[in-house]
């Protein structure tokens, strides 16, 4: 709170002003402001990390799935955001493309809309990402993420072999 204080005068004669001297009590201001914080840190929401939920086989799998190579794409992740892709097994036709919806996101809607005319169901659909030596972790999750955008449900996460590696250096030159 604030206090004044007053000082007597001495009693000598004339008329002179008093002096007063404020001082100002911060103490429930300090407690206010306690109040407020201890306030908005009960009251804020924390944000909690997600994660994406991968699906992965058994380990015990000794007779793997096969599918048709008409219903696969290859996506090969390299260098500064360049995606080499080829469709079934045949890798003579390597194309490029980056991660922007004009370019992953179609080559994938593409494909699916491809087996969905030949197959009858774009779910069907299987993208092989195969991550070389130079991409990114993060080129691997937006990968992912296009696969959720898209909606394929059939994707498998591998390395990338020689002569696809080779393939590629080729290609860059």
């Amino acid at each position: 709170m604030a206090e004044i204080q007053q000082q007597n005068s001495n009693g000598k004669g004339g008329r002179r002003s008093k002096k007063l001297s404020t001082k100002v009590d911060l103490t429930p201001m300090v407690d206010l402001g306690f109040l407020l914080i201890t306030f908005f840190v009960f009251t804020t929401s924390l944000s909690h990390p997600t994660a994406m939920k991968l699906i992965l086989p058994a380990d015990n799998i000794t007779d793997p799935p096969t599918t048709a190579a008409s219903k696969t794409i290859s996506l090969l992740l390299s260098a500064a955001g360049k995606i080499y892709y080829y469709n079934g097994d045949s890798t003579g036709n390597m194309h490029r493309t980056d991660y922007s919806a004009a370019g992953l996101r179609s080559v994938i809607v593409d494909k699916k809309a491809f087996v969905q005319r030949k197959f009858g169901d774009a779910s069907e659909t299987v993208v092989l990402i195969k991550p070389t030596v130079d991409a990114t972790y993060g080129n691997i999750v937006d990968a992912l993420d296009e696969m959720q955008i898209t909606l394929v449900t059939r994707y498998v996460l591998m390395d990338a072999d020689e002569d696809e590696n080779t393939l590629i250096t080729q290609y860059k030159n």
